[in-house]
């Protein structure tokens, strides 16, 4: 029988984890400050990296996802996609579908744009900012569907008061009682995203963000934000994410944002291709025409 003896103990395990992670959350700061002179998708690997070592080796004290509040309005593999009018998908709402401009067949579907996003990623903040009047613009009319996947793995230094998992919790409680407001939302988070490094806003400000966009803070609302309903799902789910292929591609999640048009990659190599709502716009029709 092999001995167990030289196994490193379940504290040993959870150090070594936490200072690999440190390391890597060291690796990311150094590449942003190099970001402006030329961004590269694989820049996400080592946060990836980290998040999958301390979930994995935390694991056992984590909260189960059986025993964890999850989300309703998240049906389509823990996003919520949004059709015609802005509307939410959800088990009892299905928007109606409108075909797309460039159809020539009646049965043609519009193409979906997924995205998977943590709300204190900075790069995500780059390609949602300039892009995110045109998005609002095909989804309201049905020239596209959208599916917004929120994540959470940059707490820690990149977010001193957990703000990527509070966001991102706060999106997915709109979710759940507002749901059609959820675009307005997401996008106000990304407006107002905080520096990294520095602490981003409070959950009451985040229950206060609600009135800019005229969603109204019912008592069901505000307590799923200020408590953190979901944050313990939204973990079990990021980790699921960034280590298992997305349901029905081979393609697993490595950085965000991380974008499918009709399960083709979105992929750019500097700054101004992220930026840019042409070059985007470009990439859907291409993809569309494919399908």
């Amino acid at each position: 029988m092999t001995s167990n003896d030289n196994r490193p103990t379940r504290n040993q395990q959870r150090e070594e984890a936490r200072a690999k992670a440190k390391a890597l959350r060291e690796q990311h700061k150094r590449g942003e400050r190099r970001k402006r002179l030329g961004l590269q998708l694989g820049i996400g690997g080592a946060i990836v990296a980290a998040i999958l070592i301390v979930v994995f080796a935390i694991a056992n004290g984590s909260q189960s996802p059986a025993t964890s509040a999850a989300p309703t309005n998240l049906i389509f593999d823990g996003g919520i996609k949004l059709g015609v009018g802005l509307e939410a998908f959800t088990k009892t709402n299905t928007p109606t579908p409108v075909p797309a401009p460039s159809a020539t067949a009646s049965t043609a579907t519009p193409p979906n744009i997924v995205i998977y996003l943590d709300y204190q990623c900075p790069i995500c903040q780059q390609f949602e900012v300039p892009n995110s009047s045109q998005l609002k613009s095909w989804v309201n009319t049905g020239a596209a569907t959208v599916e917004i996947h929120p994540l959470s793995f940059l707490d820690g230094r990149a977010t001193p008061n957990e703000y990527s998992s509070r966001a991102g919790n706060a999106a997915i409680c709109v979710a759940e009682y507002a749901p059609s407001s959820f675009f307005d939302y997401s996008a106000l988070l990304f407006e107002n995203q905080p520096q990294e490094g520095t602490a981003g806003p409070s959950n009451d400000e985040l229950v206060a963000d609600l009135a800019k966009v005229q969603i109204k803070a019912t008592d069901q609302l505000t307590s799923c934000i200020k408590n953190k309903t979901f944050g313990p799902w939204l973990l079990d789910h990021t980790s699921k994410v960034l280590s298992t292929p997305i349901p029905g591609t081979k393609l697993t999640v490595d950085g965000t944002p991380y974008i499918l048009v009709n399960g083709q990659r979105y992929t750019w190599k500097t700054n101004e291709d992220l930026m840019s709502p042409a070059r985007f716009a470009q990439f859907v029709q291409s993809a569309s025409a494919q399908q």
